[in-house]
């Protein structure tokens, strides 16, 4: 969860970052574009107005201050004209200066081409340098004047018209929709402002003149200019009349437009200011300058930021969640362990096959495991209190019986006070091997031995019981031809525990049976132990539970058959000690066979010098 994370942060973060980047460094190039050519158009325009630099100091400060640039203007031979960096430590203009600012020779990439006749339109001359055909206040208030009736006259009409005043102060009517053929139908005239003015004449004479001069050097014929700056020609007395403004494409128009224009720059170049070199820049530096995020684009970061982290938390939560709450759920149940909840064993929900769902499973186990102790300890308790019980309170019985005369303290009274405290004194030393068991503290001195001789001692010990119970004990020994493997096992140990088998089998035979001891070899490994009787035999159900403590086969608990319960399960602990195993099969009516099953004397030592045993 946490690499998923970390990957979608990283891919949106350098998606946003490329995308933002990239559309900042769009704006910021399209920006300086955009007041780059602001500050061409702006000083351009001055030059246009002014025969002089003199007082643009103040519009290249105004300028740098809008866009945040440095500008300066110098000669073409770069003496200083006006720079907005007045410090005295300001960096030197670089050597190539970003345009020229001449009026008669406008750049087109960042200037409008001027509004000009079909046969002038490449002059590059600026439409604000009108020179001497600026109109004196007189005329334009006449022209205004003019305008605004035939205006009146058109709204008559229906027809919409506006006033464009153009940068010599003649005014112009424009009609909305850019249909001027529609005024022909009207009997509203706007030939008086199609006519020159008194100003207008001085001026188109003067540029015909100088036009017709560069015609002259040139031998081609005179022209006469229009206000519009078209022409017409003016034929020789020998030559036949022209048709005036009918002209093609010729070397003749192309050689006359070449003269209009110089004419104009020549006529003009008294009126404007001198070229100038245009330096754009760093207010600070050379360098390239930097851009700030638009607030568009600080909005995109923070909304992404803020979702790429809300999916991060959620994320995070969700996967903490889906953690904590199996943990919180092994919290409880262990804390309603520690409060002693054993009879209802403490169980979590296992909804997942991962490591926290195999942490539940074991500690569902291990608290099954830990109630089934409980139980077993609290039986084994309440059986000890009454396997102890019931010898002390007839040896007390007795006692009392004595101390108040009721009874002669004569040998039949002593033996059997006698056999009550050996009856304690077996519980007590089967519990105290149990507890040496439990403790891994019950210790074993292995000895090599022939596994028949212990089962002759065996049934010698166990010789007496049998005949008084009335059956025969007997030892068999192993088939023709098969051989026990010798033992390397405690003499004392494995005795306690065959005797504790065989006098389990006598207690449960009945009169005229018969129980019997087998030795035999199994495997090139273990050596089995056997004692079969034809007792009662144990039911199917009960067999689970032979071998647990103070388990008896009489549910009633009467002391009929004797022995304490412990038995059996110790039988199986110094089995188990010696490496080895005890099961028994049963047939209910017919026996019972329990069978030791222990490692022969090669397998047990590599057992021993292993440390895998006592």
């Amino acid at each position: 969860m946490s690499a998923l994370v970390a990957v979608c942060s990283v891919a949106a973060t350098a998606w946003l970052a490329v995308q933002t980047t990239s559309g900042a460094i769009k704006e910021e190039q399209g920006q300086n574009l955009t007041d780059d050519a602001r500050i061409y158009q702006t000083l351009l325009g001055y030059a246009a107005t002014h025969p002089r630099w003199e007082g643009v100091d103040k519009a290249v400060r105004e300028l740098a201050g809008q866009t945040g640039r440095r500008i300066a203007l110098t000669t073409q031979q770069r003496g200083p004209i006006a720079d907005s960096a007045t410090q005295a430590s300001a960096p030197e203009l670089p050597s190539l200066a970003s345009a020229i600012v001449d009026p008669l020779a406008a750049d087109s990439a960042l200037a409008p081409p001027s509004r000009q006749s079909a046969d002038a339109t490449a002059d590059r001359i600026d439409p604000r340098a009108v020179g001497p055909f600026r109109l004196p206040a007189k005329e334009r208030t006449r022209l205004r004047q003019s305008a605004v009736r035939s205006v009146d006259c058109l709204r008559e009409y229906g027809i919409s018209s506006d006033i464009v005043v153009a940068p010599s102060g003649r005014p112009r009517i424009e009609v909305v929709g850019n249909d001027p053929g529609r005024i022909e139908g009207t009997r509203c005239s706007t030939d008086s402002l199609d006519e020159p003015t008194a100003t207008e004449k001085k001026a188109l004479t003067a540029l015909s003149k100088l036009a017709n001069a560069c015609l002259s050097r040139q031998g081609r014929d005179a022209v006469q200019l229009n206000l519009e700056l078209s022409w017409t020609n003016t034929p020789a007395p020998s030559a036949a009349p022209s048709t005036p403004g009918v002209r093609g494409p010729s070397d003749d128009d192309r050689a006359v437009a070449s003269c209009v224009g110089t004419a104009r720059r020549e006529q003009l170049s008294s009126y404007v200011a001198s070229p100038a070199l245009l330096f754009i820049g760093d207010p600070d530096s050379g360098s390239v300058p930097g851009f700030d995020l638009s607030p568009a684009n600080t909005a995109r970061i923070a909304g992404a930021a803020a979702l790429v982290l809300a999916l991060t938390v959620g994320a995070s939560v969700l996967a903490a969640t889906r953690l904590v709450r199996p943990l919180l759920a092994l919290t409880g149940a262990a804390q309603r362990m520690k409060d002693g909840g054993y009879a209802d064993p403490a169980r979590v929900p296992v909804t997942a096959d991962n490591e926290i769902g195999r942490l539940a499973a074991a500690f569902n186990d291990m608290s099954a495991h830990r109630a089934r102790l409980e139980e077993q300890r609290k039986a084994m308790v309440s059986d000890v209190a009454h396997e102890l019980r019931t010898p002390l309170s007839n040896i007390r019985g007795w006692l009392e019986a004595a101390q108040d005369g009721l009874a002669d303290p004569d040998p039949a009274f002593v033996s059997s006070l006698l056999e009550e405290a050996v009856q304690l004194q077996h519980i007590i030393d089967d519990l105290q091997d149990l507890a040496q068991a439990d403790a891994d503290a019950l210790r074993l001195h292995p000895e090599p031995l022939r596994i028949e001789e212990l089962l002759g001692q065996v049934a010698a010990a166990h010789q007496a019981q049998a005949e008084t119970a009335g059956v025969t004990l007997t030892v068999t020994g192993p088939a023709p031809g098969a051989e026990v493997p010798e033992l390397s096992a405690d003499p004392v140990r494995l005795r306690q525990a065959v005797g504790n088998l065989v006098s389990n089998a006598v207690r449960h035979t009945p009169p005229g049976g018969r129980v019997t001891l087998r030795a035999y070899g199994i495997d090139a490994g273990s050596v089995g132990i056997e004692v079969a009787d034809t007792g009662s035999g144990i039911p199917a159900e009960d067999l689970p539970h032979v071998f647990d403590r103070f388990w008896r086969a009489e549910k009633s608990r009467s002391r009929r058959t004797g022995g304490s319960g412990l038995g059996l399960a110790i039988v199986r602990k110094l089995a188990e000690a010696h490496g080895g195993t005890v099961h028994v099969e049963s047939t209910e009516g017919q026996g019972s066979v329990f069978t030791l099953r222990l490692p022969h004397a090669a397998a047990l030592h590599v057992a021993v010098s292993a440390g895998d045993r006592p």
